[in-house]
This record gives structure tokens, sequence and C-alpha cells, in this order.
């Protein structure tokens, strides 16, 4: 009985994690998004290489990636391997890939 408990708990506590990492989910706002698009547009960078990173939502990009601000707009931006991603700074995870 007890270990049909543990079991049952463990799986209760696997499926709230799974929940609690759907929730931080990052959206940006239609206004942010449009924002940021047009900003991107006037204001283009020369593209970076960072080997080995996946220009995937929720992949981290490192420390010597030059991140640039986009105003009035808490996330930054870049261009790697000619694609605009934007970054949130705090974590510096990429929130979205701009095509």
């Amino acid at each position: 009985m007890k270990m049909r408990l543990t079991t049952a708990a463990a799986g209760l506590l696997l499926l709230t994690g799974i929940g609690a990492a759907a929730a931080e989910d990052v959206i940006i706002q239609p206004e942010q998004e449009t924002v940021i698009r047009e900003y991107v547009h006037k204001q283009p960078l020369a593209s970076v290489k960072v080997p080995g990173a996946e220009l995937n939502v929720g992949t981290a990009l490192p420390d010597t990636v030059e991140l640039h601000e986009v105003p009035n707009v808490k996330y930054r931006y870049t261009v790697i391997d000619n694609r605009t991603v934007v970054v949130d700074p705090g974590t510096r995870e990429i929130v979205q890939v701009i095509e």
C-alpha cells in the first residue's frame, strides 16, 4: 500500500511539473510583436555565428552573444545565422524566431 501511494505521489508531482513548465511559455503580445518587427526592420544587425546553437524557442544563448535593446519592450534581439531572434534578457532564452 505504501509503495502505491509513493508511486501515485511521484506521478502527481511529475504532472504538476509539466503543468508548471507549460505555464512558463512566453507569449509576446501582438502589439509588442509589431513594435519588435518594425524596430528590427529599421535597425538591421550583422549576422553572427554561434557554433552548436540551435535556434529554437527555449534555447539559451551564451553570454558571448550581444543582445540589442528594443525601446519600450522588455525583450532584446540579435541576428544569428541570418535569422532574427527575440531573447529574454534575464534568462537569455530565445522566446521567438522572426522569419
